[in-house]
């Protein structure tokens, strides 16, 4: 990726870092933590994706009929990229992605065959099921794992 492209990248995050902080001074609402670092997280995933080049389409997509959401959906190329993200504040004996088990992906099956269904044209694109590891572990830089192709669309599919 350029230079011009990731310096690009690094002054959205730092400008919607800020934007986020003004938005917690000024709200009262403080939600239970586990969702508030889930969150942060998905926004750390988003802003790694587009330093790996990817161009996110959407980010918590739900069909409206089937429960559940995705966390991230972006373009690897040709590739239509579902993303489950999992955040992390330590590094446990299970690794954050342990945490997509059968029952996750399958509903992630489910939502993505749902946004397929939406798009405009015939063709079926390319899809690959990722999981993003996110470990914001205090007084330590954020460390990322990106399994790409971390299941396959088929594999115990049930509708």
């Amino acid at each position: 990726m350029g230079s011009l492209r990731q310096m690009r990248v690094l002054w959205l995050e730092r400008i919607y870092a800020w934007l986020n902080r003004i938005a917690q001074l000024r709200s009262r609402h403080v939600g239970p933590a586990h969702l508030t670092v889930g969150i942060e997280g998905e926004d750390a995933a988003f802003f790694y994706l587009l330093r790996k080049g990817y161009t996110v389409v959407a980010r918590r997509w739900s069909s409206g009929d089937v429960p559940g959401d995705v966390d991230l959906i972006a373009l690897a190329g040709p590739v239509l990229c579902f993303v489950e993200v999992k955040t992390r504040t330590a590094h446990d004996m299970t690794p954050a992605e342990a945490a997509v088990d059968d029952h996750k992906r399958n509903v992630l099956r489910r939502l993505a065959k749902r946004y397929v269904r939406q798009l405009p044209g015939n063709a079926m694109p390319a899809v690959r099921f990722d999981v993003l590891s996110v470990y914001q572990v205090p007084g330590r830089q954020r460390e990322f794992v990106h399994f790409e192709g971390a299941f396959d669309w088929n594999e115990g599919w049930r509708d």
